[in-house]
């Protein structure tokens, strides 16, 4: 999949760089709403949605009366990773906009200067940050992929702010015996794209009639589109050498899929889930006759990374969605093919934790595909695949790595050549199109407050394949 993430992993509301989340922000303020008055004993139902631009960090803190998380006026406003020491701004730091005195609280010519001060005239109320301070903070300087920490000591005053030592924290600290559960699309403009190889073109479609990429390209709103070309090693035997390549594309329109359960017993909470979900479309040819391989070649095309940002009630969480898009063939290189193939359908991948389990692996694919153009020359065996792997964490941790390979695979005894549904053959032949999707659970799952896996768990292995063509039963 261009999966996870996702993928994450790997997890689209469509609009330019700048509006996406905004957008978002806007038509779910009202879902996200004020936190319900403090002394309610009952666990709330959080909404989770896309967050707004500039989303406030929150905090919470068990010596406070009830210890849930409340959005704050503090901003990470830097972070040394090495260290853990983070500068805290707050509202009143020197150089913040709120810090400016009010035209009400400068002396005003005819107040007595022994006189009692007026109320409008007091000083906004301070906001600092102390130790036991659970921080959970959208990307900042230092911090790219987001914060969440416990103050365990504030070191002194700067100029920028509080610096205070922090150590990792864990999500249940914050969203307590709450619970929430959504999905947000990911907006395909926040992708940063590296692309690998010279002949990768990369397309979105947003709001607005905002649309980037070649001239002509036609995407879906929200979603994503690489289109790649790739030539691949081939057999050099005199007479017998032909060119061999990949060319295609690949579109995805992912999600991010988040749930918290509440408090369950001990730290741990009741059931947790984090996951990558969405959209694939692909339409690719493979020609040639590719070397010999028993072990899959792998040839990265584009590497696209996101850091979108969940406001789950109060709490800005960050989910950091990592994908890489690939060709992938293996083969005897005996066998020469000319394939076309499209294919369509969605995927899910992540893990979910529940008392009395622990975590345990979801994965499901549901895709088609149909050839247009096929032919097989030759005996021998190939098989390529135009997939992706991502990887989906919370604030820097990967949690789940996943890889999602539609692939098609070629075998032939003879010659045979085609198109749809006429063939001419001498001998057998079958060509099978199919989806792997694999992937790992990884020990940063913890982050939840889960208990510490004490090692990586494979998401196992979901393995379809479907006939496309051919004379063999």
């Amino acid at each position: 999949m261009p999966a996870l993430a996702a993928s994450a992993l790997l997890l689209a509301t469509g609009c330019s760089s700048a509006q996406p989340q905004a957008a978002s922000a806007s038509a779910s303020t009202s879902a996200v709403g004020e936190s319900p008055a403090p002394d309610s004993d009952a666990g709330r139902s959080l909404a989770v949605a896309a967050a707004p631009a500039g989303t406030a960090t929150a905090s919470a803190n068990p010596a406070r009366s009830d210890g849930r998380a409340q959005r704050t006026e503090l901003s990470v406003a830097s972070y040394d990773s090495k260290t853990r020491r983070a500068v805290i701004s707050s509202n009143d730091t020197p150089g913040r906009a709120s810090s400016s005195p009010s035209p009400s609280s400068s002396p005003s010519p005819s107040s007595s200067p022994s006189g009692p001060a007026s109320p409008s005239a007091s000083a906004a109320p301070r906001q600092r940050t102390a130790v036991g301070d659970v921080i959970a903070s959208a990307p900042a300087p230092g911090a790219p992929r987001g914060l969440l920490a416990k103050v365990t000591k504030v070191l002194g005053e700067t100029e920028r702010g509080t610096e205070v030592q922090t150590e990792p924290a864990r999500l249940n600290a914050l969203l307590g015996d709450d619970t929430a559960k959504g999905s947000v699309p990911v907006d395909p403009a926040s992708f940063d794209v590296d692309t690998l190889l010279p002949d990768v073109d990369v397309s979105w479609a947003g709001t607005g009639d905002v649309r980037v990429g070649p001239e002509g390209a036609t995407v879906p709103l929200g979603s994503l589109r690489l289109d790649v070309r790739a030539e691949l090693p081939t057999v050099a035997q005199g007479s017998v050498s032909a060119d061999a390549s990949v060319e295609g594309f690949v579109q995805v329109a992912p999600q991010v899929d988040f749930r918290y359960g509440g408090e369950g017993t001990g730290t741990a909470p009741a059931s947790a889930y984090l996951g990558v979900s969405g959209k694939w479309t692909s339409g690719w040819s493979l020609k040639g006759r590719a070397g010999a391989s028993a072990t899959p070649t792998r040839i990265p095309f584009a590497t696209l990374h996101a850091d979108p940002v969940l406001q789950v009630g109060p709490v800005p969480v960050v989910v950091n969605l990592d994908l890489t898009c690939y060709v992938e063939i293996s083969g005897d290189g005996k066998i020469t093919v000319d394939v076309e193939q499209n294919l369509k359908g969605d995927f899910k991948a992540g893990g979910t934790f529940g008392l009395g389990r622990g975590w345990t692996p979801v994965s499901s694919s549901d895709m088609t595909s149909t050839p247009v153009r096929t032919s097989v020359t030759t005996a021998g065996g190939v098989k390529a695949a135009l997939g992706a792997e991502a990887g989906v964490g919370l604030y820097g941790s990967v949690g789940v790595v996943a890889d999602l390979a539609p692939y098609v695979r070629g075998e032939g005894t003879a010659t045979v050549t085609g198109t749809d549904e006429v063939f001419k053959a001498k001998g057998s032949w079958a060509l099978y199109g199919g989806v792997d999707l694999t992937g790992t659970l990884r020990l940063q799952l913890t982050i939840f407050g889960t208990p510490v896996l004490r090692k990586d768990i494979p998401l196992g292995t979901l393995h379809r394949e479907w006939k496309l063509a051919g004379n063999t039963p």
